[in-house]
């Protein structure tokens, strides 16, 4: 484990570019997942995971990326950003998007584009999909960067929707309230799903910006970070981002209890940098100290100032971490 020199020079991150080729490519079971890639066409393969599940590809990571040295390739998991159907509407049958689905949908992607290895990047629900992933393909993997990490191991789904409350009980409280009164006590996050599965427009409207308050009551300390980003999404992006969230995390995203650590042997030989906040609330470090401890080719960088979203400091180590693997 490691601590970066805050005083060292830090990289900047590099200008944005717009796309060079885009698409929606046909996964089947009526679900199209877009992607995009820039930079160098011909340069080093690297692929951006983003998080939630459901959140949608964040645009701006090009930026941690030298266009000139990487392929940089962004999309899209199923449902959500501008991936189709969009998950948003109600009638979008949920049962085609899970883990594996989305396991399978990057291999498709590499294959539609003629990657042989790659460069995988990504944090939080990214994180677990990308170790997922590695597990299951690690041959097509030539080294990863994860930053927040995250298992979604049920305890940890327990501690971000209950064990926290502990430290925010007002808000979790209001969080509480948002469900019928004789599920309160039971599995918060089951609950929310159902009401985002209800008929009523009202009831998933009031349900996902219920549930976006409490995520964002658990980051708002993070004023090096993007503190209020989940309530700031807009309107169908949310309900997106709300009813794939509790799909995943009612159903322990479709893992075995332990499966990511237990299997973490399976990414010998393939380098790590473990990028994780001292102050993350929403996915407390011992989650990534665990995984150095189970991989040994990883390393863990412990960012003293930052939490779940991040800081110039967390910015720079990620830079620091892709330019590493850059040549």
């Amino acid at each position: 484990m490691s601590t970066p020199d805050p005083k060292s020079e830090a990289p900047q991150p590099f200008p944005d570019l717009d796309p060079y080729a885009h698409g929606l490519l046909d996964v089947g079971g009526g679900q199209r997942i877009y992607w995009e890639t820039s930079g160098n066409p011909t340069g080093k393969p690297a692929l951006v995971v983003h998080g939630g599940p459901g959140g949608g590809g964040w645009r701006g990571a090009r930026k941690s990326f030298d266009p000139q040295v990487y392929r940089i390739v962004l999309f899209d998991q199923r449902g959500c950003g501008e991936s189709l159907p969009h998950a948003s509407d109600p009638t979008v049958d949920m049962a085609h998007n899970t883990t594996d689905h989305l396991i399978a949908d990057m291999e498709r992607l590499r294959e539609h584009l003629g990657i042989d290895r790659w460069l995988l990047y990504g944090g939080s629900w990214g994180s677990t999909l990308i170790l997922a992933y590695a597990q299951r393909h690690p041959d097509r993997v030539s080294e990863i960067v994860l930053v927040g990490i995250t298992m979604t191991r049920p305890e940890e789904i327990d501690w971000l929707y209950r064990g926290v409350a502990r430290l925010l009980p007002e808000q979790w409280e209001t969080f509480r309230a948002g469900v019928p009164l004789p599920e309160r006590d039971g599995n918060l996050v089951e609950a929310y799903r159902k009401l985002m599965e209800s008929p009523d427009a009202a009831a998933r409207e009031l349900a996902a910006g219920r549930w976006c308050a409490w995520e964002d009551a658990v980051i708002a300390h993070e004023n090096l970070g993007s503190p209020g980003q989940y309530s700031a999404k807009p309107d169908a992006a949310q309900l997106a981002f709300v009813r794939i969230c509790t799909h995943y995390f009612a159903n322990a995203a479709w893992l075995d209890d332990g499966q990511l650590l237990r299997d973490a042997h399976r990414l010998a030989g393939i380098p790590g940098v473990l990028i994780h906040g001292r102050l993350d609330l929403s996915g407390p470090l011992y989650t990534a100290w665990q995984l150095a401890r189970a991989w040994p080719d990883a390393e863990l960088q412990v960012i003293e100032d930052s939490g779940h979203t991040g800081s110039p400091s967390m910015r720079t180590a990620v830079l620091r971490a892709i330019d590493r693997f850059a040549r």
